[in-house]
């Protein structure tokens, strides 16, 4: 389920400092390596009983911390407001663009919304980067 993987890779990312190092390894090891229970207890020296305590443990640690805290839920809603940002400012960017009208000479070197009011061009530009610089720094 990609759902999950991701689910469990932002647990990772965002609790994984939380962990002991050998619950860290085991998680990593059996959720991003995928390997087996008996895999990861032979590399890491204990039985795959402790594999997967260790596994359990992690687990259960940043599930709590992230019921506790929300921070990746209010990551993922944030993005998704600024999505609709986005979305919002390219409709309100062609609605502008129809508004304004068409000049006597179409193709005179500049773009004719640009000449007709360049604050809101500009304001636009500058709201559209903002919520793309905003979407980098999310993911």
């Amino acid at each position: 389920m990609p759902e999950d993987h991701l689910h469990r890779s932002m647990l990772l990312d965002y609790y994984g400092d939380l962990l002991t190092a050998r619950q860290r390894e085991c998680y990593e090891l059996h959720f991003n390596e995928d390997l087996s229970l008996s895999e990861i207890a032979e590399q890491c020296g204990i039985s795959r009983q402790g594999a997967w305590d260790n596994i359990r443990r992690a687990s259960d640690t940043m599930e709590e911390l992230e019921e506790k805290t929300g921070l990746i839920q209010r990551t993922l809603e944030t993005d998704r407001h600024l999505r609709t940002l986005e979305k919002l400012l390219d409709r309100l960017e062609a609605q502008f663009r129809k508004a304004v009208p068409e000049k006597a000479a179409p193709n005179a070197g500049s773009r004719q919304e640009d000449e007709a009011n360049p604050d809101i061009v500009r304001l636009l530009q500058e709201a559209r980067n903002e919520v793309h610089t905003l979407l980098k720094t999310e993911n």
